[in-house]
């Protein structure tokens, strides 16, 4: 079985080294192309993302691992010393389980993130454009998005918010539970703000005011954001007709002091008034959670939502591994039958010609037949082939279902005398076996 994967993540490999080694998209396709004309890869992908480079590859050739190091350190600034310091590598059953791991965000940095599938799908887009795919690895990372759609339909995996910006939207819906009626704030136009603002969005949010030092800046994301931008020198003026203000900016000081908080308080007349202080160092007075319908949650409060999400998260990976193991093993009895077919078809063919030459060899015993009794007579042998072959075709096909299936069929290839046969100009190859259909989806209990 000559599928593996070659490649470095955030575990093997500091940053430095992955930013050397990743190729950006538009260098993919052209990559591709050269490495399925690589050392005898037959097929070939990269997935190149900043927390990954890695080839996965069907390949025969015995040392399939040095060209593939030789391959990498050819296109990117990176050493075939330095390859081998930081690359893994996963063979066969290990290689499909790692990409169906890698496609369903089981092997992310953050657990369950939805990102990396989007990502393997661009991956598989430029292959398919590369034309480095063929039925093995075509049918392996179709496979990839069912299981990855499997995994996070099927667990909670990815469930519970793992972010600091989708906390902060996350703890907005709780106070306020439905956001159409409310209005937010965002101060700052930084990334961190952005995201939050893009989650809260979601939700329908009736307002969204964006504050900057710069206007341009709160201009811009308004603008992306379907909301408002308002000078920096009305921020407090904002804050007494908003609901939540989300903070994030760069600044090195407090932006909302106690003082500007009471203020505002004061103003709203009993409305109360959230701060999600996402910033580091904080833009808001933690003293301002003492003010009467005042409440502010800042980064460390949030990242104890963060690191209890990521425990849910976790607890849900047992039952993610076992649809994963599912799956492999599924693909993987696809696979190996895959071997066994060219086995079939030459058995049927060698024992169908011995049978049409001892027929033909008494041919000229049985005197004047005619054309319905020589048909008649084609049709006993045919018919006596299929089924004197039944029962050893159907072993052969439980035979590639099994891990341990090899030896048998290598001794039916022994017993009869089958090898590889140079098929005539025009004869089509053996048929080979579709891809497997979505296996039985077992419960929670059955794995």
């Amino acid at each position: 079985m000559p599928i593996l994967v070659y490649g470095m993540n955030h575990r093997s490999a500091p940053l430095p080294i992955r930013e050397r080694v990743a190729l950006p998209p538009e260098e993919l396709v052209p990559a591709m192309g050269r490495l399925v004309a690589f050392d005898g890869v037959e097929e070939g992908l990269i997935l190149s993302t900043c927390n990954r480079t890695e080839v996965l590859v069907n390949a025969r050739a015995p040392r399939a691992a040095e060209s593939l190091r030789r391959f990498l350190a050819g296109e990117r600034r990176v050493t075939e010393d330095e390859l081998e310091r930081y690359c893994y590598l996963h063979a066969d059953r290990d290689a499909v389980r790692h990409v169906f791991r890698v496609a369903s965000s089981l092997d992310s940095m953050v657990v369950g993130e939805a990102q990396i599938l989007g990502q393997v799908k661009e991956a598989y887009a430029a292959a398919v454009q590369a034309g480095s795919l063929r039925t093995i690895l075509d049918t392996l990372l179709q496979r990839s998005f069912s299981v990855a759609k499997r995994v996070r339909t099927e667990t909670g995996i990815a469930r519970t918010p793992v972010s600091i910006a989708h906390a902060a939207a996350g703890l907005a819906r709780e106070i306020f539970g439905d956001l159409r009626k409310s209005a937010i704030l965002i101060l700052g136009a930084g990334k961190m703000g952005r995201l939050a603002a893009q989650h809260l969005m979601r939700d329908g949010v009736r307002e969204v005011v964006v504050v900057n030092r710069s206007f341009q800046g709160a201009d811009e994301l308004a603008a992306a954001l379907g909301g408002r931008a308002a000078p920096y020198d009305r921020l407090f003026e904002e804050m007494e007709r908003v609901d939540i203000v989300v903070a994030s900016t760069a600044a090195p000081h407090q932006v909302v002091r106690y003082e500007d908080a009471q203020r505002v308080s004061r103003a709203r007349r009993g409305r109360p008034l959230f701060f999600i202080d996402i910033a580091v160092p904080r833009d808001v007075d933690p003293r301002v959670n003492d003010l009467e319908n005042v409440y502010l949650y800042d980064i460390d409060e949030l990242k104890g939502v963060v690191q209890s999400n990521l425990d849910e998260r976790l607890q849900e990976t047992e039952h993610a591994e076992a649809i994963i193991d599912h799956e492999t093993a599924h693909y993987l009895a696809w696979l190996r039958s895959l071997e066994v077919a060219p086995v079939i078809v030459e058995l049927r063919r060698q024992v169908h010609d011995l049978g049409m030459h001892e027929l033909q060899r008494c041919r000229g015993r049985m005197g004047s037949l005619s054309q319905e009794q020589q048909k008649t007579l084609e049709e006993f042998v045919v018919s006596l082939v299929n089924k004197f072959l039944h029962h050893p075709t159907q072993a052969l096909k439980q035979a590639a279902s099994r891990a341990a299936g090899a030896a048998q069929v290598e001794h039916v290839r022994q017993i009869f005398g089958l090898g590889p046969r140079e098929r005539p100009e025009g004869e089509p190859p053996p048929e080979e076996p579709e891809a497997p259909p979505p296996p039985p989806r077992p419960g929670r209990d059955e794995t």
